[in-house]
């Protein structure tokens, strides 16, 4: 019995059967905390419509093993189903509503939200109204664009990152981001690298790292979308076609590009050397990277890749960004080919180079191997973010932040030219 255990309620802004790396990290981080003997509630929203299951998954979430999880249905973002815009506004509100509720059948020690926006501000809401501690987890789209929408989503993520009892975050250039659009002193951030099960993932082959096949696979996994550089890859591979190279790329994932993908493959001549075997659980991740020869993530932006430290543990050798969220995870020559996002030459070039150097891509692919074990393991990140809720445990919470957004704002108060109220998968 772990005399330090806490009873935790996590929010989740995304979970299986969406497939996101939210997902993954909240299904690895709820597993490591009941394993170290924690009480752990999971609320996790879902869509349950075709356009927002089109690209994550949509559905109810499955349970999880010595947990509680509560799915939660958001249906203030599907009333764009109906030409409405979304109302985050009433997602938070139920949020809160079902943390309360759960709070009276057994009180929480802590609430840890995963997204600043809208989970984290119903972690602040719930903490207000119940008096607990809380953590925000900021990993993505929530400190990559949301704040810089709209003035209502602004002042929610000022109330969120000046005001929740801690802030997690993957990585120092992504917290310096974060800074250069809301001025958030990096003193504010805890940085806690994103983790992998290197148990799950391993090499299909650990005597031969970067070894081909006789006609050497390409792999991009993850979400199907612009913004992870998936038409870049595209245009990579026709040059290297072009060039006379005899490659094949599977894109595995759904998302919002997967028909542009799809239409490109014609378009660009490549008939034959995509394949793009969609929609992939969890369970079957592993055996998608032990597909690939060299992995490649032309992304414009991470907040932490699990799809990278998935790589990394699956013994690939990898091409992918100088970019924020990759940088403080992977560097040129030591451990990967990194260049410039959104330069299909520059991409096709490092790939190139990859393929036609075997002592470089097993020094590479070796050295990968060798830090996701060591630095990336989830027994490693969960220890400390424990040690955050150690140090939270029994304070207030800090309620200034209503000077700065009204936790009664509604939809029909909130500035409508937001991007994501049409758009709020993109969130």
């Amino acid at each position: 019995m772990n005399a330090n255990a806490l009873r935790v309620c996590f929010i989740s802004r995304r979970f299986f059967p969406a497939i996101s790396g939210m997902s993954v990290y909240a299904l690895n981080l709820v597993q490591e905390l009941v394993s170290c003997g924690h009480d752990v509630t999971m609320v996790s929203q879902y869509r349950n419509d075709q356009a927002g299951a089109s690209v994550y998954g949509g559905g109810p979430p499955p349970e999880v093993a010595g947990a509680t999880v509560v799915g939660r249905e958001s249906l203030g973002e599907q009333r764009v189903n109906q030409g409405l815009p979304a109302s985050f506004e009433r997602d938070v509100e139920d949020l809160v509503s079902i943390v309360e509720r759960e709070h009276r059948k057994r009180p929480f020690d802590l609430i840890h939200a995963q997204y600043g926006y809208p989970c984290g501000l119903a972690a602040l809401e719930a903490s207000r109204r119940l008096g607990l501690p809380n953590v925000v987890s900021i990993q993505g789209g929530d400190g990559h664009w949301v704040g810089t929408c709209c003035t209502t989503h602004k002042q929610a993520m000022l109330a969120v990152l000046g005001h929740s009892g801690a802030l997690l975050i993957g990585s120092r250039s992504f917290a310096e981001e974060v800074k250069g659009h809301h001025g958030t002193g990096l003193d504010r951030f805890t940085i806690v690298p994103g983790a992998t099960d290197t148990r799950r993932f391993h090499p299909r082959d650990e005597t031969a790292l970067g070894a081909l096949r006789p006609t050497p696979v390409l792999l991009y996994h993850g979400r199907v979308d612009a913004r992870k550089g998936v038409r870049e890859m595209m245009e990579a591979l026709r040059l290297l076609v072009a060039s006379g190279r005899d490659l094949k790329l599977i894109v595995s994932g759904i998302g919002p590009d997967v028909e542009a993908v799809r239409a490109s493959v014609g378009e660009l001549g490549l008939g034959g050397r995509v394949e793009m075997p969609g929609y992939s659980d969890y369970e079957h991740a592993p055996a998608i990277y032990r597909r690939g020869d060299l992995f490649v993530s032309p992304t414009y932006s991470e907040g932490f890749s699990n799809t990278l430290l998935e790589a990394m543990a699956s013994g690939l050798p990898i091409v992918s960004t100088r970019a924020v969220g990759v940088v403080d995870c992977l560097e040129d020559g030591r451990d990967a080919l990194l260049v410039p996002p959104k330069d299909p030459r520059a991409l096709a070039d490092a790939i190139a180079r990859m393929l036609d150097e075997p002592a470089l891509r097993r020094r590479l692919a070796r050295q990968a191997l060798d830090e996701v074990r060591e630095l990336y393991s989830w027994q490693a990140v969960g220890r400390r973010i424990q040690d955050v809720y150690a140090g939270l445990t029994g304070t207030a919470p800090d309620t200034r932040w209503t000077g700065l957004y009204d936790p009664t704002t509604t939809t029909e108060k909130a500035d409508p030219s937001c991007r994501f109220r049409s758009a709020p998968h993109l969130l």
